[in-house]
């Protein structure tokens, strides 16, 4: 890439950082537009010129939420033993105050606002949320595949949606229906994928890594390869939720690094899916973590959170605008600097687990 324009000056360091960065990796696909990752806006695009100019403005420390991430519904057919939101009933996000808060955060400079939950597909009014996210931003969702129909993937494709996160926590169907605590959880999730690529939309199989499935990444990878998925996202399991009890069973230092060699080396071959390792890519080294940062979710009761992994609220949107709960947030001590996850810190969550944010 390269810039041009009044700003071109200002936009060459980034433009320089994301080749630098990239450099070595595939895209999914290029042509008219090149669709580097379903993280990613495709370029050309307006959401893609925003995500330049969010860049711009961290430089600059004039914080964005870049990424809006809002659980839409609680309730869940699924019992995941490492759920970060345990209860599977309550709180439904009314759409009135989810397409006011998806506004105001494309108002704020977001460029990717991602449906979230529970499970989103079991909400009726998801393609018409959908459709509330305008060219300004990309929309993703989340789904375990569950009630993600042929009939509900075309209906979602229609109404803009740009790509489905499809939860893998095992290539082994016994072993994934176990972490899904329900039997059919596998093929509830190969179904959905394969229901989302015939409707045409960029699929994404993600999987939260622990060490009961660090072994199985190119197992994964062969899984998605065969369903024909566009990516394969790695993200490190949290000790929060149903998991806070299990400090000592969370990703070391070294199984980040190993991590990070499989994303490089899977995508130096030219075939195959894209990898993107998080826990890599949102180093201090890299990006840096973007809760705070760059992130805010909103959970089903309305609570804005760092992200979904950090339960610490900032204010609630049915009472407060997010504009406001984002520059409390952004300003917040913690968030100040380029660092790793802060749910690994022990200083960090002996001050913040289960509170409201300090004043």
């Amino acid at each position: 890439m390269t810039a041009t324009g009044p700003l071109a000056p200002v936009a060459k360091p980034i433009v320089k950082k994301i080749n630098s960065i990239f450099a070595n990796e595939k895209p999914i696909s290029s042509g008219d537009r090149l669709i580097f990752s379903t993280w990613i806006p495709p370029a050309p695009s307006m959401a893609f010129d925003r995500m330049i100019s969010a860049q711009l403005r961290h430089l600059m420390r004039r914080k964005v939420p870049d990424q809006l991430s809002i659980s839409v519904f609680r309730g869940c057919p699924n019992s995941c033993i490492h759920c970060s939101a345990p209860s599977r009933s309550g709180d439904v996000l009314e759409g009135d105050v989810v397409k006011r808060v998806i506004s105001e955060a494309l108002d704020l400079g977001s460029y990717l606002v991602t449906f979230d939950g529970g499970e989103p597909m079991l909400r009726l009014d998801l393609p018409d949320l959908v459709a509330s996210v305008d060219d300004r931003a990309i929309a993703t969702c989340f789904t375990s595949g569950y009630a993600l129909s042929e009939k509900l993937a075309l209906e979602l494709k229609k109404r803009g949606l740009y790509a489905i996160r499809v939860s893998i926590d095992s290539p082994v169907e016994e072993q994934h229906d176990h972490f899904r605590g329900r039997r059919g959880a596998f093929g509830d999730a190969i179904s959905g994928a394969r229901n989302a690529l015939q409707a045409g939309l960029l699929v994404d199989l993600f999987m939260v890594v622990s060490p009961y499935n660090i072994d199985q990444l190119e197992d994964a990878y062969s899984l998605a390869s065969d369903l024909g998925a566009h990516e394969l996202s790695l993200y490190e399991i949290v000790a929060v939720g149903r998991w806070e009890d299990h400090l000592d069973e969370v990703l070391s230092s070294k199984d980040i690094e190993r991590l990070a060699e499989f994303h490089m080396r899977k995508n130096r071959q030219p075939d195959g899916p894209r990898v993107t390792a998080l826990p890599y890519l949102l180093s201090p080294e890299m990006f840096g973590c973007f809760a705070g940062r760059r992130w805010i979710h909103v959970d089903p009761s309305g609570d804005a959170m760092p992200c979904a992994y950090m339960p610490i609220s900032f204010g609630n949107v049915k009472k407060s605008s997010l504009k406001n709960i984002w520059r409390r947030m952004s300003r917040y001590s913690w968030f100040r600097h380029r660092c790793s996850c802060q749910m690994k810190d022990d200083v960090f969550r002996s001050l913040h687990l289960e509170k409201e944010v300090p004043k």
